[in-house]
């Protein structure tokens, strides 16, 4: 069985299918360290992902596999973390949150200035390198192996195994091909933490930005933007600097805080998650399990759980 793709959802997946007892090979066009998946905050919250229905039951089997990976958080790079999502009633949230701990809704002395309602939790938070290279160390433990191949048809890993699964995020545009799906670049910035142990995220009505702070072992990661059909990979000084500006008016001890290291990457944005099974001419199996948008960590275990089944339908 062939994975293509080696962000978190292809090595989620080929994890699950190799532990299920499948001999299971991962191709990947990075190194798995410089995937999307490697910048990305991951913050296990549903964002920019649909259907609602679906990636409710994603989430909660997600969150049942990174809470227990939270007992080992030096090597899974996974900790729960307590936080406020700022701009968010109780009631807007799917069933997925009746799974989340310590969930209620802030109180007012509990809201930076500017900000009416909120809800805390205290939810997984993962340290993408790490993770990523616990997930291929756990894939290989299974007996799976890792290849760096660039993939330009399916046909070429279709015509070596008799199941594909395809997790190439935005390179499914190519591969699948997909033209629905399409780039949400997204910037941040992670500065020298001056102390600050809790998460915070605020959507900005009317905005491409979200205003969130995050809490690494590596640093405090500060973002972000959300710029659609963008396929720009450099740095924008200017992004950044307001970037910052904006997180210090919710912690103003950030003001003049020590940049560490920027960094941009292209979520693979789609109206809703391709999760199904197709047979290719000639009888080959192939799985689609992509277009997770900015949720990739959030949703990982859960699609790979279902991508796993339909694999083996």
């Amino acid at each position: 069985m062939l994975v293509v793709g080696g962000g978190v959802i292809g090595l989620t997946t080929a994890v699950v299918l190799a532990e299920g007892g499948l001999r299971v090979s991962l191709w990947t066009r990075d190194p798995v360290g410089r995937t999307t998946s490697a910048v990305a905050g991951a913050l296990v919250w549903p964002y920019r992902i649909e259907p609602a229905r679906r990636v409710s039951a994603w989430l909660e089997r997600s969150l049942d596999h990174y809470e227990r990976l939270a007992e080992r958080p030096g090597t899974t790079g996974v900790r729960i973390v307590p936080g406020l999502m700022a701009n968010t009633r109780l009631d807007s949230l799917g069933g997925w949150a009746a799974r989340v701990r310590e969930l209620r809704e802030a109180r007012p002395e509990e809201l930076p200035d500017g900000f009416a309602q909120g809800v805390r939790a205290a939810v997984p938070l993962v340290d993408m390198p790490v993770h990523l290279r616990y997930l291929k160390a756990r894939l290989r433990a299974a007996g799976g192996t890792v290849e760096r191949r660039a993939v330009t048809d399916l046909a070429e890993p279709a015509s070596l195994a008799p199941v594909v699964v395809n997790c190439a995020g935005l390179g499914a545009r190519e591969l699948a091909p997909d033209v629905s799906l399409y780039p949400v670049r997204g910037q941040v910035v992670v500065v020298e933490n001056p102390g600050i142990d809790e998460w915070f995220v605020a959507a900005l009505p009317g905005s491409a930005g979200t205003t969130y702070l995050m809490p690494h072992p590596y640093g405090l990661l500060l973002g972000g933007t959300s710029t659609e059909h963008s396929w720009d990979l450099r740095i924008d000084p200017a992004e950044a600097e307001v970037i910052v500006a904006r997180c210090a008016t919710v912690r103003p001890e950030l003001a003049g805080a020590r940049v560490l290291e920027h960094r941009v990457g292209l979520r693979p944005g789609r109206a809703r998650v391709r999760l199904e099974a197709v047979t290719r001419p000639g009888g080959a199996r192939l799985v689609h399990n992509y277009g997770h948008g900015g949720a990739g960590v959030t949703v990982a275990w859960g699609c790979a759980e279902e991508a796993a089944r339909l694999a083996l339908e």
